[in-house]
């Protein structure tokens, strides 16, 4: 490696007209320079003067930046003007600003800090260089000049100090038109931030404001891609509507995950050099974008109040990392904007309410009519137009009297009181008379007032009971409502009064010892517990969709797929059963505390073929099911006494359930008056660890005791089950196998035994 660092060898003297002639020539550039407005200006002319005074081929005059810790360079001789930036450490250029020394190097391809891809990159070869530090009057290292190829022989120490002399001469006027320039920059900026802001906070419409920030957002930080994420806190989800540079789309994630979730809950700024050595980065977005994150700047978007509505994210930086600045820049930004963006948020909400509300205004099939509080129409739906048989338009504007007419006089007086008395009516049942048309409807009045209390007008509205929705309501009174609608909507009456074959899920309920409850509350006693229990029975049932058949004393006969069948009917039935518990158990704690005897109750499910229709004569009908499956469903209830379970589904029930539920086989039995063994199961999802603790090891040694019953091997049943029954004392179904086994194990069955017990009792 050839180079040298001193500035001049020992003993070296110029000629007397020599250093008269450098002395000249430094003032010169000194005059020229200090008469020039711009930095490029003066980086122009100090590399010229330093290729021409050193008869070098090209050269560069490097900058220090210390806010990114690199060098750069505004022109290259030869090649077209443009910033380039390389980190403070690396080359020649690098090294001569860490050593504060000039260097000569005659054969760069030879010295192993020289960068040859720069060279690859330009198509210039660079032979030989000759760099020296950039001090102020401060002795303080600023930037590095150097020069390329000396046209002539080899650079030496008289090379080495005119560039030295020439950047020392010139190198306050650099300081000061860097000064100038980032001033001018900081004043450019700040003109341009205040116009932004000054536009953006005017703007209502909030997707057009949120591409206007990022637009602006990565403009000013020089930065690939930007987005701003507002919180909904209905959904607690970041949201965007566009993603600069990306097609216009509305992203949403949840408000505490990834980079943008955390500036979010933490409120403070995270600042990523390099994007994939972090942790917290999600490189799956990269890779559904084709988009290369490298660095990235993500700061809270706070409002006046201090909270965090949302957070400003921009992506990759030109030419290196975001600074501290570039942190302050977006921080100051956001704040300037975050009025604006919550004005166009309210905004935003304000007419998707409004279109939501004209939405559901129009989509009611109930006619729904205002008037100001000066009495005036201000609008009407199109039910109530088609009700009142009046186009709205035309209504706009009118007084009730114009708009209903002389002959519903009485509407007129009830909107007019409840304005006064700003007291609401309901009106059921009434006689509307509009042209020759009389309309049967329910009607409501309501006053209208603002969230300060001031009255805004009434609202008015008409629900037509005509026709349809007459008898509707009428056998809706005696009958399902959803048999009520499928006998108005269609269908042969025929097939609906006669019955038809069809799938169903049924259950049978049945209160636990109910005639000693009946002895001890008496006749108003026993009819008050009956009301209250089966409207919590009732209501589970109805929330699954289910269809209460009948109540049977206090039994309860109910369905699922009837009138109208559902893909999960079998799970509806099953859910429906395992609420029935859960409220029975809450219904009881407030009993007893009340010093009432609580109430207990058993129930059975079963899915099959049944008859279900109109049973009876056209003037008294009773909608009820009948059937094998019907019956099989009452036996599983009864049964629940035996096996001491409160819900037990039969095999066939079992075998359509689309969900995971924790069951168990309880048994195969022939129940009375058949003679095919079907499976009956357990269900346990009611208990929680209180009511059946180890639930997981109960179920497990049960099963495997079944199965080793069955198989005639009592002595492993009966530890399987005494297991079982160890994890749960209270386990009885354990009990009464271990009773079964102790019991077969002194009469053996004989091989042809199929584990299939009979039921003696309904």
């Amino acid at each position: 490696m050839n180079d040298v660092s001193e500035a001049a060898k020992p003993g070296l003297e110029l000629p007397q007209a020599e250093r008269v002639r450098q002395l000249q020539m430094m003032l010169d550039v000194s005059r020229q320079v200090a008469s020039m407005d711009t930095l490029d200006a003066v980086l122009d002319t100090l590399v010229s003067v330093a290729v021409d005074q050193t008869g070098a081929e090209r050269g560069s005059l490097f900058l220090h930046d210390p806010a990114s810790g690199e060098l750069f360079s505004r022109i290259a001789q030869g090649l077209k003007r443009r910033e380039i930036r390389i980190l403070d450490d690396v080359g020649i250029a690098g090294s001569t600003f860490h050593s504060g020394e000039g260097l000569i190097i005659h054969d760069a391809y030879n010295d192993e800090r020289f960068n040859r891809q720069v060279d690859a990159e330009t198509g210039f070869t660079t032979k030989s260089i000759l760099a020296t530090p950039v001090r102020n009057a401060k002795n303080q290292i600023i930037g590095v000049a150097q020069v390329l190829n000396k046209i002539d022989g080899e650079f030496t120490q008289q090379d080495l100090a005119v560039l030295e002399g020439v950047t020392t001469q010139c190198a306050i006027t650099l300081q000061s038109m860097q000064l100038v320039e980032r001033m001018e920059d900081t004043r450019r900026r700040e003109i341009e931030f205040l116009n932004i802001v000054s536009e953006m906070t005017s703007e209502l419409e909030l997707s057009t404001l949120l591409r206007r920030v990022m637009t602006e957002a990565t403009t000013m930080l020089d930065a690939e891609r930007s987005t701003l994420f507002i919180n909904d806190e209905k959904t607690n989800e970041l949201f965007s509507h566009v993603g600069e540079g990306l097609d216009a789309m509305e992203i949403r994630l949840p408000n505490h995950l990834g980079i943008a979730g955390s500036v979010f809950t933490s409120g403070e700024a995270i600042n990523i050099p390099h994007a994939y050595t972090d942790l917290r980065f999600n490189p799956s977005f990269d890779k559904q974008s084709g988009f290369f994150t490298r660095s990235i700047l993500c700061v809270p978007v706070v409002n006046k109040a201090g909270d965090v509505i949302g957070v400003t994210q921009v992506l990759n930086k030109s030419g290196g990392p975001f600074t501290a600045e570039d942190e302050s820049r977006l921080k100051a930004f956001t704040a300037q904007i975050a009025i604006g963006l919550e004005n166009a948020k309210l905004f935003g909400d304000i007419q998707s309410m409004k279109n939501y509300t004209e939405s559901m205004l129009q989509s009611m099939s109930n006619g729904v009519m205002t008037f100001d509080e000066e009495g005036a129409n201000r609008t009407c739906n199109q039910a109530g137009g088609r009700i009142m048989r009046t186009p709205p338009a035309d209504m706009l504007g009118k007084s009730p009297l114009e708009v209903l007419g002389e002959e519903n006089q009485w509407l007129v007086d009830k909107i007019a009181r409840v304005s006064e008395t700003n007291a609401g009516e309901n009106l059921m049942d009434v006689e509307l008379a509009f042209g020759d048309e009389t309309v049967s409807a329910n009607v409501t009045v309501l006053p209208m007032e603002s969230g300060d209390g001031a009255s805004l007008g009434t609202l008015a509205m008409i629900e037509d009971i005509s026709d349809a929705k007459r008898a509707k309501s009428t056998l809706s009174r005696y009958m399902d409502p959803g048999l009520a609608a499928q006998m108005l909507t269609g269908g042969n009456e025929d097939d609906i009064l006669g019955g038809r074959d069809t799938t169903a899920t049924v259950l049978f309920s049945d209160i636990r010892g109910f005639t000693t409850i009946t002895e001890k509350l008496g006749a108003q006693g026993t009819v008050g517990l009956l009301n209250d229990y089966f409207e919590l029975m009732v209501d589970c049932i109805s929330e699954q969709g289910g269809m209460l058949d009948k109540f049977i004393g206090d039994a309860i006969m109910a369905a699922f797929g009837i009138p109208i069948a559902n893909d999960d009917d079998e799970d509806r039935g099953l859910r429906a059963g395992i609420n029935m518990i859960a409220r029975l158990r809450e219904w009881n704690v407030a009993r007893e505390a009340r010093g009432e005897m609580p109430v207990d109750m058993g129930l059975g499910l079963n899915t099959d073929r049944i008859v279900a229709g109109n049973i009876g004569s056209k003037k008294r009908m009773d909608y009820t099911m009948i059937g094998d499956g019907v019956n099989l469903a009452a036996r599983l209830e009864s049964a629940c006494k035996q096996y001491s379970a409160r819900i037990l589904l039969s095999e066939y029930t079992v075998a359509k359930l689309k969900g995971v539920y924790r069951l168990r086989e309880v048994d195969k039995v022939v129940v009375k008056g058949k003679t095919e063994p079907v499976g009956v199961f357990e269900c346990l999802d009611y208990h929680d660890d209180t009511t059946f603790p180890n639930l997981q090891d109960v179920l497990g040694n049960f099963n495997e005791g079944v199965k080793t019953y069955r198989n005639q091997d009592w002595d492993r049943a009966e530890s399987f089950f005494a297991k079982a029954l160890k994890a749960n004392p209270q386990d009885n179904l354990s009990d009464i196998y271990i009773d079964r086994c102790k019991m077969m194990k002194a009469n053996p069955p004989g091989d042809d035994w199929t584990g299939v017990w009979i039921m003696k009792d309904k």
